[in-house]
């Protein structure tokens, strides 16, 4: 599908869907809980939610969905089969969190996606779960594992993708023996970390945290509770940045006092003034697409920096994010790990989405303040975790034509 839409700024109120984030770590410690968990208010068309729901069936778990009000109520998983196949369509937080749970509970299972997932890296879990009890079948996707999941030491980078410290950090109190885990690098990401500490403590597990360590004492139980799942900053992102520009979009129901990273576009946006940006997304890769477009009407010369894990996305994120840019008249460039924008006026063009949920909904608010048309290809990528996007957009005064 590809959208032509007409500059036009934005008007109205929104509620935007709720954190993904949130929903994984919540959806799928419910598999390892005794009892039934309820999750409310969730929003549950988006792709990558789906496949966590069907993941924790796969595992074990039984799952019954109420559309009409968002609320998954899931019990966790008693006597989970073996040889079960666990589709993670393109879900990376699906599949990074599932594989150290699974195997945790003693699951055979093989492990498939599709997309770039099966591009994406696991090389820290078959390092180090290889040392703990799992056989592994392979380097990458489509990957079997088997045999159960053991404590003791393990060890990761602090600089590659948070899923892995979160996946082990689920996974290993249930593990007969104590954990440590040891973190080599500084922690990047660490608000992301601190989501998934959180949802422990609401399920009753406790894990002690040390300067890039975790102590993990094993053997214990994780309570089934009921929680809400927050809206996600990372969705608001967008509308924040569409208000910096000159729209004026009321977004609903957000916590501000919520641990997820990518807030820190509220205040980003809330004090700009056109002046150059100079932000590290080590923290927040999410929010560097539309990050971006706030640059491009920036004076002067911005700077998103730390953003080498962005290659790893559903797209080349860096790439993707300085073609959308120079696409519309722009001027960007990625040196070294930092993407350098040049501010300035966006004429309008075409962008590819590159089947990246974030650019095509980036593109489009760029389109706000472009001077002429902007084509979106591939615009149904953002099935992936905002389905009605388009559809509130238009809702709110953006000018759209299907093509």
């Amino acid at each position: 599908m590809d959208i032509a839409i007409t500059p036009s700024e934005l008007r109205g109120s929104i509620s935007v869907p709720t954190s993904k984030s949130d929903a994984h770590r919540y959806i799928i410690a419910s598999a390892l809980a005794n009892g039934t968990t309820v999750l409310k208010d969730m929003c549950l068309t988006p792709k990558d939610i789906q496949a966590a729901l069907s993941a924790c069936k796969a595992i074990g778990a039984s799952v019954d969905i109420n559309e009409s009000d968002g609320t998954a109520s899931i019990s966790g998983a008693v006597c989970p089969s073996e040889n079960v196949v666990v589709d993670c369509v393109e879900s990376g937080t699906t599949l990074r969190l599932i594989i150290p749970v699974a195997a945790a509970l003693g699951v055979k299972a093989a492990f498939i996606g599709r997309g770039k997932l099966p591009q994406r890296p696991l090389s820290p879990y078959i390092e180090q779960m290889s040392k703990h009890g799992i056989r592994f079948s392979g380097n990458g996707l489509p990957l079997t594992i088997e045999g159960k999941l053991t404590g003791g030491e393990y060890e990761l980078e602090g600089n590659i993708s948070s899923q892995f410290i979160s996946g082990l950090l689920l996974a290993l109190p249930k593990c007969r023996e104590n954990s440590h885990l040891k973190l080599l690098s500084p922690l990047q990401s660490k608000p992301y970390v601190d989501m998934t500490l959180n949802c422990l403590k609401n399920f009753g597990v406790q894990i002690e945290c040390g300067k890039d360590e975790y102590f993990i004492k094993g053997g214990q139980t994780y309570n089934a509770c009921t929680h809400s799942i927050e809206r996600d900053w990372s969705q608001a992102a967008f509308f924040c940045v569409a208000n910096a520009l000159g729209s004026d979009v009321v977004i609903k129901d957000m916590d501000h006092g919520s641990v997820q990273g990518d807030k820190v576009i509220y205040d980003v946006c809330d004090k700009f003034d056109k002046s150059p940006l100079d932000i590290d997304c080590s923290d927040t890769p999410d929010i560097v697409p539309v990050l971006s477009v706030l640059a491009s009407q920036c004076r002067g010369v911005s700077y998103i920096r730390n953003i080498s894990r962005l290659r790893l996305k559903e797209s080349d994120r860096i790439e993707t994010v300085c073609n959308m840019i120079n696409s519309l008249g722009g001027n960007a460039e990625c040196v070294g790990e930092d993407i350098v924008i040049k501010g300035g006026k966006l004429s309008g063009g075409e962008v590819d989405a590159c089947n990246d949920h974030r650019i095509a909904m980036a593109a489009a608010i760029a389109a706000t303040v472009s001077t002429g048309k902007v084509i979106i290809k591939g615009a149904q990528c953002v099935s992936k975790s905002y389905p009605d996007f388009f559809k509130e957009y238009e809702r709110l005064g953006g000018t759209l034509q299907y093509i």
